[in-house]
């Protein structure tokens, strides 16, 4: 009898590389309908908040009738007056992310969580499980519906670029297969701008040259974009004859940095406001810098007016205390700022470092520093449980409404968890 382990795709060949990538369809706006019923088939758009102006994103309904991700939301209901405004719920998004990464791993344990809403699935050690590509196709995307309801798009092929390339050609819902052998010459008419990476700089440079697409990637020698882009130009050239050499990435690097950055209300000249908002981001660094056993001596603090960003670089002693940076950004205010307008603030830590460091031989504590310790270490813990800021310090009741926003580079775990899941939400 012949073992099921054994099981080759369905022509007897087997793939050198086997790499697909799930892409949630219009992630966020599809989980608010998931949630909420009524709003099933209605045009439906992503906000920052009640207040927000801009879409995060929108259900395909609402792109079907012309409106984008990007557009403000008074424009999309000229388009469609019957256009519905829903504001984020960052951490129900993560936690539903969450989900769907970790069940991912049942199928195979090789996998990059690209974003949020994306990921790479390495599956060359696992073909002989399965008769086809396309039955491994149809269980990842009964896999993901299973464990959250929502639909997903599939590319398959042999390496990572043409896969994201493959998962974009059938949205919402479905899934293309480019064989290994085929992918060159797939890819060979598409514009250069297909391959995630080349974006309008490089198009620019590689138009100058007469390439345009990437079968004319191949007219160029393979130095000519590596001795201007490095092994970046030397991955894109083979990523245009579909054989981009990149591995999954599936180890965290440690941070280079550590920072949080909120939009404020337009032209904001309040004192106060800004204070609010700064102490507000001062904290969010803070926390995260001791949730993640981090210390920082270098911080970079940012206002943007609307001529550019007004910003100075503070040296401390390492830290990891919010309201060390707090008193930093009132002397940026005294010093620097000169009343006009603001935008958005941002506060960085530029060289975070394990607490266990060498640093920890130049701190010096004393007795108000271990109260400060003491009373941090019980803020963290009651926020961990019961939502971030539960408790927090007085001028943070007034904070903005607006609710967090996911960063492009957030994992479900390590440094780039910067939207925390509750457990009633990711249960």
């Amino acid at each position: 009898m012949a073992n099921p382990l054994q099981k080759r795709t369905s022509d007897g060949s087997r793939w050198d590389r086997m790499i697909a990538l799930v892409d949630m369809n219009a992630f966020f706006a599809s989980i608010e309908q998931l949630d909420f019923p009524e709003l099933r088939g209605r045009p439906v758009g992503v906000t920052n908040g009640k207040t927000g102006t801009c879409i995060i994103t929108c259900s395909y309904e609402a792109r079907t009738k012309g409106i984008k991700t990007g557009m403000r939301v008074k424009d999309a209901l000229k388009i469609d007056p019957e256009f519905v405004q829903r504001p984020a719920r960052p951490e129900r998004y993560a936690a539903v992310s969450t989900k769907i990464m970790n069940e991912l791993r049942n199928i195979t344990p090789d996998i990059e969580i690209f974003s949020v809403d994306e990921a790479f699935l390495d599956l060359t050690h696992c073909q002989r499980l399965y008769d086809s590509p396309q039955e491994v196709v149809k269980l990842i995307k009964r896999t993901v519906f299973d464990v959250s309801g929502l639909r997903c798009s599939i590319g398959l092929s042999g390496d990572k670029s043409t896969a994201k390339y493959a998962a974009k050609l059938k949205k919402p819902n479905g899934s293309t297969i480019i064989r290994p052998e085929d992918a060159a010459k797939t890819l060979a008419d598409q514009p250069v701008t297909v391959i995630c990476g080349i974006a309008k700089g490089i198009e620019k440079h590689l138009n100058a040259r007469s390439v345009y697409t990437c079968g004319d990637v191949a007219k160029l020698p393979i130095s000519e974009m590596s001795s201007r882009w490095g092994s970046i130009g030397r991955r894109m050239w083979l990523a245009c004859q579909g054989q981009d050499p990149e591995e999954l990435i599936q180890e965290i690097p440690e941070p280079k940095s550590i920072g949080h950055g909120k939009v404020v209300p337009p032209n904001t000249t309040d004192e106060t406001t800004l204070m609010v908002y700064l102490i507000h981001m001062c904290h969010k660094v803070g926390t995260r810098l001791r949730r993640h056993e981090l210390l920082a001596q270098n911080f970079s603090i940012s206002l943007r007016t609307e001529e550019g960003w007004i910003k100075e670089h503070f040296v401390t002693e390492p830290t990891q205390n919010g309201n060390v940076l707090v008193k930093l950004c009132k002397d940026f205010l005294d010093c620097r700022w000169e009343g006009q307008g603001i935008w958005q603030v941002q506060i960085t830590a530029l060289d975070p470092v394990p607490l266990s460091g060498q640093t920890d031989m130049f701190l010096e504590t004393t007795d108000e520093k271990l109260i400060q310790q003491k009373a941090n270490e019980v803020m963290d813990k009651i926020n961990d449980r019961y939502g971030e800021f539960s408790l927090c310090p007085a001028p943070l009741l007034n904070r903005s409404t607006m609710p967090n926003v996911i960063s492009p580079a957030w994992k479900p775990f390590g440094h780039r968890e910067t939207i925390q899941t509750q457990r009633a939400l990711a249960s």
